[in-house]
């Protein structure tokens, strides 16, 4: 099991940060391993709501592996699964505190990968801390 945790502030209001991330399609542009994520549950654009799920593909490892999220972004394969805990706090005037949780749990034979694999996750939490503020930022237009 690997938990990836990250903390960081915006300079957007929380409303605005909670609305961008909140449609896991635009993961694409803050998430590194991201590659495609595409909403399965209706059209794009859509209003996100509880169930709403996205088909997600990514890249780790130079692997090329493919996911389906449901809102509270639980990601599930033969090999992992993975959820994505987002919490958002204001922080003074027009920012937000945005703490990522990335926990992934291996099943199978790739369990015996998990200490090897821990290392390139937290390498991927690090980077998480630069491509999603961008990402965000870009969105609030500051």
């Amino acid at each position: 099991m690997v938990d990836v945790r990250r903390s960081f502030t915006v300079a957007c209001p929380l409303d605005r940060v909670v609305a961008y991330l909140a449609d896991f399609s635009r993961a694409k542009e803050w998430d590194p391993g991201t590659q495609e994520c595409d909403r399965t549950d209706g059209p794009a654009g859509a209003p996100v709501v509880q169930g709403a799920t996205w088909h997600n593909v990514s890249e780790f490892r130079g692997r090329r592996t493919e996911l389906t999220y449901r809102l509270v972004f639980v990601g599930t394969n033969k090999t992992a699964d993975s959820t994505d805990d987002l919490t958002f706090r204001a922080e003074g005037e027009g920012a937000t505190r945005i703490t990522y949780h990335a926990h992934i749990r291996f099943k199978g034979v790739a369990r015996l990968a998990d200490p090897f694999l821990r290392r390139e996750f937290e390498r991927l939490g690090d980077e998480i801390t630069r491509t999603m503020p961008r990402a965000v930022l870009a969105h609030c237009g500051t």
